[in-house]
């Protein structure tokens, strides 16, 4: 099969004995049908990691002959974990969407250090890619995932899987047992209709009714093995998972939980969540596991609540002198370090330029599964890229965007991954300037796409009613046209982003050269940081001479006559 490459995941060691990947991991979000404007089900993903090369998977759908074995490769390290049996009949996946219009997406949130390194030969990015080949609805999604942990074991730390198909949105999160141990426990939660949520590496499934398998499915052993561990003892309806099994902390506030924070307080600013529940300041305020958006959302909005730098808020990452004179709002790493001997961060905003790839996968109930289910897939950083229409009936995708374009080490001008990253480069040396014309173009396009959207989607039913594989030829002619127009389009803006902007300068649409100045306030910072040595000393005009008096002669004395 055509298999992901691999996806790095840090292991950065924090307190209480827990390791976050707070600095590289990912970021996710579910909106259900009544959340939507227009009925759709919505999970996004910010695939997060400076080894993960940003392409479009693509798996045909296939028969395979009785004893037919599937080799397991893990996703973060491309290592060959070990075989299980195939299934008979496998669906068509294009990216995180399968042909029955099923998405599943994550977020690592590692968990105790006491859980690593399970006996199993299941990692979690195999378990998304055979659970979408394999299931046709959420439900049966979760079924497969947490059979193949009982059957074969798991072979990762703890994982949040958003899953939604036209109907239901759900997620599910899992952890091993630990070293030598086989299997997993874990909880699942159907999201209440009309509402959404969102995961950031950190585990966000506290209590959860423990009798209503229609809204809340679980490991038998999820409390049981808790207590074994010592790590519970309070009454099964009060059990956490969240708590007992990634415990917060201040990093996972800070760098985790606050990407949720800033999806919930742009949907939801009525609910008036501070900053408090995610500074690390108070650890005891939780925010929801979900929450009703203020008004129900479009896709178009959903894309906008992925691109965020925390913007407005005291997080803002423009304002402190770590922007620099463009106001950058992006941090190089490490994301933390020290300085006389006490500890400092960077914050981690859901865009950040080490994303390889991200999506928002929209699931319609009333169209038929290869024209209802459309992956808006996007290489790059989520605030730079341009989402572009991949239905899930297409047969192929764009050669862009498709897997082996381009070695992860080797630049391509072949590969959107690689001008993506050109342009968004660019962009980071002078950001305030150069946002303006990426999102510009970026506009322009997502705009055509959304405003086709509807002919589109009317010529593929009709094509669809007469002859479904006619649908799928059009709209797989449709993508790859889009993909062709989007990378040709960013290899342009990054011509011109070059001729523009060149050392420094502004040409303006004339051909003039103009030399703006920096931002006042930066002239300020230079100032309070060299004090008077860059100061040009103000210019001594020469002393004025007194004017030369006029020479006076001496009064001659009156002339007296002498005396008679």
């Amino acid at each position: 099969m055509i298999r992901p490459l691999s996806k790095f995941l840090p292991a950065l060691a924090v307190s209480a004995g827990l390791a976050a990947p707070a600095a590289l991991a990912c970021t996710s979000m579910l909106v259900t049908k009544g959340a939507s404007s227009d009925g759709s089900t919505l999970i996004t993903y910010s695939a997060d990691s400076h080894e993960l090369y940003g392409e479009l998977y693509f798996t045909p759908a296939r028969r395979h002959a009785a004893g037919a074995m599937r080799d397991i490769i893990e996703w973060d390290t491309g290592k060959f974990l070990g075989r299980i049996k195939e299934a008979p009949v496998t669906y068509s996946v294009v990216g995180n969407m399968n042909e029955h219009q099923l998405s599943i997406s994550e977020s690592t949130f590692t968990g105790r250090k006491e859980l690593s390194a399970p006996a199993g030969i299941i990692d979690y990015g195999s378990l998304i890619y055979i659970a979408l080949e394999r299931a046709k609805t959420a439900r049966e999604a979760i079924k497969v995932m947490t059979d193949l942990v009982a059957e074969y074991g798991y072979a990762s730390t703890g994982e949040s899987f958003s899953i939604g198909d036209p109907k239901e949105a759900w997620i599910l999160e899992m952890i091993g047992k630990g070293e030598g141990k086989k299997g997993a426990v874990w909880v699942a939660r159907r999201l209440p209709d009309g509402y959404i949520s969102a995961h950031a590496n950190q585990a966000r499934i506290r209590q959860f009714p423990l009798k209503d398998p229609e809204n809340a499915l679980y490991s038998p052993d999820v409390i049981s093995f808790a207590r074994e561990k010592g790590w519970f003892t309070g009454a099964d309806k009060d059990f956490s998972f969240a708590d007992t099994y990634h415990p917060l902390d201040f990093d996972s506030a800070r760098a985790c939980e606050a990407r949720v924070w800033s999806i919930f307080r742009r949907a939801a600013p009525s609910l008036g969540l501070g900053v408090e529940y995610v500074d690390g300041s108070s650890l005891d305020k939780r925010m929801p596991l979900w929450v009703k958006p203020d008004r129900k959302l479009a896709v178009q909005d959903v894309m906008t609540l992925m691109r965020d730098h925390f913007e407005g808020t005291p997080l803002d990452m423009t304002k402190d002198v770590g922007a620099g004179p463009y106001a950058v709002p992006y941090r190089w790493r490490p994301m933390s370090w020290e300085v006389d001997g006490k500890k400092y961060l960077h914050e981690r905003a859901i865009s950040t330029q080490q994303t390889g790839f991200s999506f928002v996968a929209q699931m319609r109930a009333w169209m038929p599964d290869p024209i209802g289910g459309l992956l808006w897939f996007g290489v790059d950083d989520t605030f730079t890229t341009v989402y572009t229409p991949m239905y899930a009936g297409i047969r192929r995708t764009p050669k862009n965007l498709a897997t082996g374009v381009a070695n992860r080490g080797q630049f391509s001008w072949d590969s959107s991954f690689w001008v993506f990253n050109w342009v968004s480069n660019q962009a980071y040396s002078r950001w305030s300037d150069m946002i303006v014309d990426v999102q510009k173009a970026q506009g322009e396009l997502e705009g055509q796409f959304l405003a086709d959207q509807a002919d589109i989607e009317k010529n593929a039913m009709e094509l669809y009613k007469s002859t479904p594989e006619q649908a799928r030829t059009y709209l797989t002619e449709y993508s790859t046209q889009q993909g062709d127009k989007v990378h040709a389009r960013w290899r342009q803006l990054g011509e011109q982003l070059l001729v523009k902007y060149i050392d420094g300068n502004v040409r303006e649409e004339t051909g003039k050269v103009t030399h703006p100045k920096y931002p006042e306030s930066w002239y300020r910072h230079i100032v309070q940081d060299t004090g008077t040595r860059l100061m040009i000393p103000a210019e001594k005009k020469p002393e004025a001479k007194p004017e030369p008096k006029p020479e006076q002669k001496p009064a001659q004395k009156p002339s007296v006559a002498p005396a008679p």
